[in-house]
């Protein structure tokens, strides 16, 4: 971390998990442990069907609820989705885009990530724009080229006005939900990459202040020798963000 250019944010992705009754009582569990960090930004990325109940029960906090998807469009006929103006209009102030699940159950492509982005921007949204690399990618020594491509990808058309609204989340696919993490020191490295194609889009400036954060099977117990790391500047957590103990020993670690 290096809290002197750029914020520390640790972001929670429940993913398809809990009903919004559940999620108020999540919530109300998490708020006292939580609530007063003060060197990190915390988000928690819900269910859309869960924002009303997560908004209400973290109210008067510096908690900030995220969506995890958004569609490109502003509206018409696309049945089941929901525009970056919604979320806007609920008070949402980040999103989730270009996850891997998203985009190996539902095809999302790096364009259409892309659009997904610039729509987000548009509307004022915090975006946390995820790209990673397969195992195969791995061990065929295309990683760095395959990151390169998705950063650039998904930053294309967005301007160096936006760089304050865009975090960048390394997730090797390879690692998540698999009980996997990659070293720190093979984490710090991509995160380095992502950086440097940053600088190479918007400047060094730019490229000083992005928050890059590690979004592959973070931890209670590999939190903070994660966070040590130069370049990796906070985590969007998945399972772990599901128990209030295991996310507060990840925000304490920010903490430090």
């Amino acid at each position: 971390m290096n809290r002197r250019y750029r914020k520390t944010i640790i972001a929670g992705n429940w993913k398809m998990n809990k009903t919004p009754k559940e999620a108020r009582a999540l919530v109300d569990a998490m708020r006292p442990l939580i609530a007063k960090a003060k060197w990190c930004t915390t988000v928690l990325c819900v269910p859309f069907v869960d924002i009303s109940s997560a908004m209400k029960a973290t109210r008067a906090t510096k908690i900030a609820i995220g969506a995890q998807n958004v569609h490109w469009e502003n509206s018409g006929a696309y049945t089941g989705e929901v525009s970056a103006q919604m979320l806007a209009d609920l008070g949402i102030k980040y999103v989730i885009i270009g996850h891997s699940e998203r985009r190996q159950y539902f095809g999302e492509t790096d364009e259409i990530v892309n659009k997904k982005v610039l729509a987000a921007l548009e509307a004022g949204l915090k975006v946390i724009i995820c790209v990673g690399e397969t195992l195969e990618e791995r061990e065929r020594g295309v990683t760095t080229e395959r990151i390169r491509y998705q950063v650039k990808s998904a930053l294309n058309g967005a301007s160096v006005e936006n760089i304050r609204h865009i975090i960048i989340a390394y997730e090797p696919i390879w690692a998540i939900g698999t009980g996997k993490t990659a070293t720190p020191e093979q984490a710090n490295a991509v995160c380095t990459v992502i950086r440097d194609t940053v600088r190479e889009i918007f400047g060094a400036r730019a490229a000083r202040s992005t928050t890059i954060q590690y979004g592959g099977s973070m931890n209670a117990e590999n939190a903070a020798a994660l966070l040590a790391q130069p370049n990796i500047d906070g985590g969007l957590i998945g399972g772990a963000s599901l128990k209030p103990e295991s996310f507060k020993a990840i925000v304490d670690a920010a903490n430090q």
